[in-house]
Parts: C-alpha cells; structure tokens; sequence
C-alpha cells in the first residue's frame, strides 16, 4: 500500500481513542491499486457487508456516495469536494458525506486572505504545491486571481 504511513497514523490515532484493532474494532482496507473503474464494485462490496462508516479519498468517495445513502462517508483529499459534487458546502455538507479537504480553492483563497490580515504589507507571496496535476492549475489559477484583487500575486 502506498499510504502505509498514513495507515499507520490512522490506527495510532484509533488507538488513543480507546480503539483497538482487532478487540474492539475491525478495519477492513479495500484498494483499487489505481485503477478507478474498480472503485464502484469495492464500494459496493462495502455497502453490502454494511460496514459503519466508509473512510476514503475524495475519488473513492464519489463511488462510494453513488453506492449509499446511508452509511456515513469520511473523505481526506486535495481536490474540491464541492466542485466534485461530494458535498453540499464545505460549511454545511449535508447527506451522508463528511470530510476533510487539505487544499481548495475556497479554502485556499481563506488562507490568503488570513494571511493578508497577519502580513497586511505583502505583496508577494509563495504557494508551494504539487505540479503538472489539474486540480493544482485551476488553485493556482483562484489564487491569483484572489491575490490580484488584493494587490498581491501569488
């Protein structure tokens, strides 16, 4: 699994929440080994062992949204979860999907923003992000366009 640093947080983190794996808990990991066309029939196999809650990145989610209405979903991602049409609003998500997104535009335009008011003088600032991906153009794209109405660039 290439996550296996992020699995091993997450047990820590059920841990010190009095969960155990394998006494009080059971985690079941299901993967698409990259390949999306398998993320519906894993979502499904989901649905039908009626696990509690589906815990997935924002791509897994959208199959798992589209497998059930009712089972909670926690999604941690990069993308947009509302331009994606996960949720609602980031305010108020509604349905069965909840989340954490670590860097959107909306979110991403916040943090500017929060930084415009500690540094009020600014007027360049940096964004260090991961290239050549479409979610990281159309960001880049919301934050200058934030950063020019502010009299900054990005």
């Amino acid at each position: 699994m290439g996550a296996d640093h992020l699995v091993r947080a997450f047990r820590q983190g059920l841990n010190d929440t009095g969960f155990i794996e394998g006494q009080n808990i059971l985690i079941e990991y299901s993967s698409a080994e990259g390949y999306p066309s398998r993320l519906a029939p894993l979502a499904s196999e989901l649905v039908t062992r009626q696990v509690s809650v589906i815990f997935c990145d924002n791509i897994a989610a959208l199959a798992a949204k589209a497998a059930t209405k009712s089972i909670p979903i926690v999604f941690a991602g990069g993308g947009d979860a509302v331009q994606e049409g996960l949720v609602a609003s980031l305010n108020r998500p509604g349905g069965n999907v909840t989340g954490v997104n670590f860097f959107t535009g909306a979110i991403g335009t916040k943090r500017l923003d929060l930084l415009r008011q500690i540094v009020p003088n600014a007027t360049k600032i940096g964004v260090l992000v991961q290239p050549s991906t479409a979610q990281t153009e159309a960001k880049h794209k919301e934050l200058e366009a934030t950063a020019q109405g502010i009299g900054s660039s990005c």
